[in-house]
């Protein structure tokens, strides 16, 4: 058989072309077992035009978790407006999140799955992207305690623990979203507004729980 045959196109377009089909093949096979031939060939490219592109599969794979990863933050970045109350911002924040993985579980499950999971370069490209979310939730949460008139004494340390909890359940919340049929991004999106508004609602308007007496 002759090597595969392609279009002329630009090469921004080609490699982006390369890493739907890698992003795909990564997430429903996984890293390990995913192969550079499978990937030429859903791309539709000769697989030495891959290596000529993307180096190797580790280069691939990392392209591949930068191009997610700043997808993936600017969908929630874009899905909140700050003009909007403490709990819409909120919501319009997870909303963003749950589409965003919803619409595109290939490339969550390369996010959330495949790269913690094979090496330390991959898991520090994530925690990255990881961080910036982070800091943008804790953003907004100060931004809602201290200036929607709520309460502006809320300390940071708080503030940036409730933002990596409320990560972390999105995280846990979106894998569980996409593997479970029927449950839809809004729903999910709904689920944890539920958990986690009741909690940071009485704490804004400064109606703490606090722990018993020993």
């Amino acid at each position: 058989m002759g090597a595969v045959k392609t279009k002329r196109m630009p090469r921004a377009v080609r490699e982006q072309q390369m890493l739907d089909a890698a992003v795909e093949t990564f997430g429903r096979r996984g890293y390990m077992a995913a192969s550079m031939d499978e990937i030429a060939e859903l791309a539709g490219v000769s697989k030495p035009l891959v290596y000529l592109y993307l180096n190797s599969k580790e280069d691939l794979f990392t392209a591949c978790i930068r191009r997610e990863a700043k997808a993936l933050v600017e969908a929630v970045r874009a899905g909140v407006r700050t003009d909007l109350p403490a709990d819409r911002q909120l919501w319009e924040g997870l909303r963003a999140f749950f589409a965003h993985t919803a619409r595109h579980p290939h490339a969550w499950s390369v996010l959330h799955l495949q790269a913690r999971t094979h090496g330390d370069p991959f898991a520090a490209e994530v925690a990255a992207m990881r961080e910036e979310i982070v800091a943008f939730v804790t953003q907004l949460i100060a931004v809602a305690a201290r200036e929607a008139h709520r309460n502006p004494d809320l300390p940071e340390r708080e503030v940036a623990g409730l933002a990596e909890a409320l990560v972390g359940a999105a995280e846990s919340l979106a894998a569980w979203a996409n593997a479970t049929p029927g449950v839809t991004s809004h729903q999910a999106a709904a689920t944890l507004m539920n958990f986690a508004w009741s909690g940071l609602g009485d704490l804004m308007n400064d109606r703490p729980w606090t722990p018993p007496a020993d």
